[in-house]
Formats: C-alpha cells, structure tokens, sequence
C-alpha cells in the first residue's frame, strides 16, 4: 500500500498491493516510418499517459509513493487479474503443503532480464533475502512478510534450477498474496548490498535513483524505461525479453511505446483531452459532466461508475516524540491533536454530503473505512460501523467537554487561551483534492478552527510524512485492494506508512518520548491475529474490530470514496475495465489502432 497523488487509480499488483497510476495524457507525435495497422503488432504504437510530479527514485524496494515505475517495469511470482484473482507471473505455478506453511514455486522456463541475461531461481532468493527481508534495507515490502506475535519473516531457499520454496514460521492466511513484489536483478544488484557507501550502509540505498541512465536500469515487466526528462517526460519502450506471448505466439505488449509527461495540473489535463491530443484521462466529478457531453465527438468510452479500491482522508499528527530535541509537533498543538475529542469533533464538523455534491458531484459516497468496499472483509455502517454524520453542535460540544472554550469572536481556545489554528497541506495541481482542502478550511472555521492550507509539491508532502515527519495535518489517500493485510506497514504501529504516529526507518535519526497508544497497539494486534486466521468468519470479525477501532479513535478522519470513472480513446481496444485494478490493468493485451 502506498501514498497516492491522484483520485483515479490503474492499479497493478506488486507484492500483492494495489499500485495506483493517473491517467492524464498528451500525446507526443508519432514516430516516423511506423505504423499502428493490425497485424503489424503495433511496432509504432503508443499510449501517452501523465502524472502530477517527477518520481522521487526508480527503485522499487525503496520507493512509498505511487505512481512508480514500477507499474510498467516490474514482474513478481504472482499478479492479479481483473477480478482480483491471483495469477501465474514469473512463477508458472505454485504448490501449497498441506500445512500451510510452505510454498513452492516453479518458474517459467526461459526467463530473462531486459538486457537478456537469465533470470532464475537465484534472483528469487536474492530480492527476498538480500533486500525484502534484509533488515538493513528500509522497505515497506518486509512490514507485508511479518508473521504472527513474534514478527518473523518467511525463510526462502533455492530448491533445484526452477524451484523455489518459501517457508513461514506460523499459518500465514495472506501469504501467496504476499509474494508478488518486484523480482530484482542479483547480477546487478547484489554487489550494492554487500558494499557499503562512506556512510557505513549498503550502497543499494543510493542504487537506481532518479539520477540514473535509464540503460542501467534492468527489469522483467512488461517495459523498460528508455529516456527520461526531469520535470518534462518519462518515455518506456516495450521489453523484449518479457515472457508473455499471445496464443498466436506473437510477443506482449502489443503496444511499443507508454509515454508519461509530467502535467501539474489536472485541469490542464482536462483542457488537452478536450481537444483530441490525449488517450485516457480520470474523470473526476466535477469534469464528469463536459467529458460525458463529448464523448461521441472525442471518440471515447467512459469506462466505470462505481467506488474506487483506494481511501482518502484527513490525518493529525499524534507523534509526541522529538528528535535532536526538537518536538516534531508544537506541544500545544499535539495536546489538541492527541485528544479523540478534538478528533471526533472535526469528524462531525466536516460536511461530507456537501464535499459529495459540490466537489464530487455527486459521483462518490461518504467513505468511514480503510478497507476497500470491494473487499469481503469491508465492514458497512449497516453492519455496525461507526459514523459521524454531519452535526455542527455534537463537534462544539465535544470540544466543549475536552477543555476548549469560545471567546466573544466565536475563535476556539483550548484552556490555556490558545487560539486552535493548523496547517493542512495537500498535494499541489490535484484540483479535485485542493476543493476539498478549502471546504475543510470553511468547514472548520464554522467550529472556531483556524485552518491554513498548505499546498505543495507530491514529492515534497510524501518526505515530510515518510522522513523529517514535521508536519501538523494532511490530506492524502492510500491505495487499496481486496486484501486487507496489505494495509499492515499502515497499521502496525512500527510500519513504514504508519504515518500518523511514525517510527524512524532504518537509516533515520532516532526519536525520543514517542507513545504508541493502547488503541493504536491493539489495530496492529487484531492485524497479525488476522493473518493467522484461516476461518474466514473469524477473520472477517477481526477485521471488523480493526475498523471500529478506526472509527472510535480516528487516527485518520475518512472523507469521500469517489468512484472510480475512466475516459479512454476509442482507438486503444481489449479494454476489459475492473473496479478494483482499473481500465488498463490488463495493458499487456491492448492495443492502439
């Protein structure tokens, strides 16, 4: 599971997480002396797609925020289908022991790398050993691995030239989900683990950042990236060497060429679609009604209406911890932050049904949960869960009963006579997530709260939030999927995106006095007792403990579940749309006529 920094999302699986991609296109021009006929496997074909922001690093094992490379780039053992089924991928097929606590899979015959060389068994054990369980390697992917109360990882041993098997000390409910992060490549990579930089850590931590010649960057999924202009494009050319081929024996992709210009702006994004140069775009709510207006015209389908797998939401700050004596938060701000009644206030005041009507237009629905509505595990307000229904007295009375008191302008004070006044940042250009900064920002303002919002660059937010962890509030969604335990570096108090209350990572400064709190404890609990539980209705009643939990403590206040809606050209066909893994999840049968 990772940050997110658009609503729309075109998910792919690595290591069993939904990875989420914006859409926006403009389209460069098409390559001389090439041609999209049938027949011709596409040789010039292309799909030009956008983002909001360049990438931070082009390695996997390190990389929190989505889109990645990787959605293009990256082959696991497994991958999921349109359904969210799990599928054969680098692996052919795997075997499960009777006891469930091994896995062994065979891999394809004749793999190899995207400069051609073999990639085997020996890659497999040296991404899971050397990198995902190594811990000396800040990944996200080892919080997914971590087994029962004792928080052990999965052994993986070479069994013969095609056979590896993957063993867990405990049951492990989610475990062949959880083997389909990224292989890498040991003959590249194996000598930065084992070298150490000035600093004393592997020289892998520095490996495969944004500053590296694309032609050094080896991989086994579907393309490989072919040039790169910071703060312009980033072009992926097919790879050759990927092992899937059609029924015909023809190699896939079809398509040559994916194309993502750096667009800052979504209703630039909207402006270039309009006018024929793009080839999908997200659609959401507030564009709704002039994309579906011109879809005949534009030549494009509309694909979905319906909520999407990814969350979005509002956070405090709730660590109490400093570093190099510094508090991360103003200890008068953190004893407001900290207190649930000021959470659950700021529930109650935030009009959903309004950000529904007036941002979403309708195309969305209030969102109460972390687990995507698709998901058997998905708790309903019907079933049980908690909400907090729009109610501007019920959040001046909690405030009231925690302390906080009005003076003669209606300006909230906690007891000491401070003024309550916060910043709230977002990610700049995502015009949809900037509107709904604002309604908070009046929202608020209604119960007394100062609210100044803070709009900045993707990249930027996502290191305040993973690394200098200065920050006060935030709006920002997660991407989702079926299984719950994908979310376990979000919810496991030690996670890698347990941002709202987070522990260094390997390499960081330490932090002094931080608190995990009883409630925060227990969601990381029910999380490990869940992924040992084999009976799905005992399973689905942990789950929905977590998400109580949730929603009595808020941790994170949830917003709006905007449904997923995607415009393509009509000129890309095999589009075979999935609510959960969006239009182009299955990119390796599509083509551009």
């Amino acid at each position: 599971m990772k940050f997110f920094s658009k609503w729309w999302q075109l998910p792919a699986v690595a290591l069993g997480l939904t990875i989420a991609i914006a859409l926006h296109s403009c389209n460069l021009t098409q390559p001389p002396g090439t041609s999209n006929t049938p027949g011709s496997q596409l040789s010039g074909s292309q799909i030009v797609t956008s983002i909001l922001s360049d990438l931070k690093t082009f390695n996997s094992a390190l990389g929190q925020e989505s889109p990645n490379i990787d959605i293009l780039t990256a082959a696991g053992l497994i991958t999921e289908n349109g359904k969210g089924e799990i599928e054969p991928e680098l692996a052919e097929s795997w075997k499960i022991s009777d006891d469930k606590l091994k896995i062994t899979f065979t891999l394809r015959p004749g793999l190899k790398w995207s400069d051609g060389q073999p990639l085997t068994v020996d890659d497999v054990v040296f991404t899971y050993n050397d990198i995902y369980l190594n811990e000396d390697i800040p990944t996200d992917t080892r919080d997914v691995l971590r087994i029962g109360q004792s928080r052990k990882l999965p052994t993986v041993r070479k069994l013969d030239a095609r056979r590896v098997e993957f063993t867990t000390p405990e049951r492990f409910a989610p475990f062949l989900r959880s083997t389909g992060a990224p292989i890498l490549p040991a003959h590249i990579l194996k000598k930065t683990i084992t070298t150490k930089g000035k600093d004393g850590k592997p020289k892998f931590l520095t490996t495969w950042g944004v500053d590296t010649p694309p032609a050094k960057l080896v991989v086994a999924g579907q393309y490989k990236l072919e040039s790169y202009t910071p703060n312009e494009r980033y072009i992926f050319r097919r790879n050759p060497n990927y092992w899937r081929k059609d029924a015909q024996g023809n190699q896939q992709p079809y398509i040559e060429r994916t194309v993502w210009e750096v667009v800052e702006n979504t209703d630039t994004s909207l402006l270039r679609f309009r006018a024929g140069k793009l080839d999908a775009i997200p659609v959401p709510g507030d564009q709704f009604e002039v994309v579906n207006r011109e879809k005949a015209q534009g030549k494009y389908t509309i694909y979905g209406r319906e909520p999407g797998p990814g969350t979005n939401f509002i956070s405090f700050n709730l660590n109490q911890g400093s570093r190099n004596g510094k508090p991360l938060v103003d200890p008068i701000k953190s004893r407001w932050f900290t207190n649930v009644k000021f959470r659950q206030a700021v529930a109650y005041a935030i009009d959903r049904p309004r950000m529904v009507n007036e941002v979403f237009r309708e195309l969305g629905q209030p969102q109460n949960s972390p687990i995507t509505v698709q998901s058997p595990y998905y708790l309903s307000p019907e079933e049980g869960l908690k909400v907090y229904d729009y109610n501007v007295e019920k959040a001046k009375q909690l405030l009231q009963e925690a302390g906080f008191k009005y003076n003669e302008q209606n300006e909230l004070l906690d007891e000491d006579g401070n003024r309550v006044e916060f910043s709230l940042m977002t990610n700049a250009g995502n015009k949809q997530r900037e509107s709904m900064v604002a309604q908070i920002q009046q929202d608020l303002g209604k119960i007394g709260m100062k609210v100044n919002p803070n709009l900045i660059d993707f990249g930027v937010l996502v290191d305040k939030l993973s690394n200098s962890l200065e920050w006060e509030c935030y709006v920002l969604g997660l991407t989702g999927g079926v299984e719950p335990n994908n979310g376990a570096n979000v919810w496991s108090p030690d996670g890698g995106l347990h941002s709202f209350n987070q522990k260094p990572q390997a390499g960081q400064p330490p932090i002094q006095g931080r608190v995990v709190y009883p409630w925060e404890a227990e969601i990381g609990k029910l999380y490990i007792q869940a992924a040992q539980e084999f009976d799905e209705t005992k399973r689905k009643a942990l789950y929905a403990r977590t998400q109580q939990i949730t929603q009595e403590n808020l941790p994170v206040i949830y917003l709006v579940n905007p449904f997923a809606i995607t415009a393509v050209r009509d000129r890309i066909t095999g589009i075979k749309y999935s609510p959960i893994n969006g239009a182009f999840w299955n990119r390796y049968e599509l083509k551009a006529n």
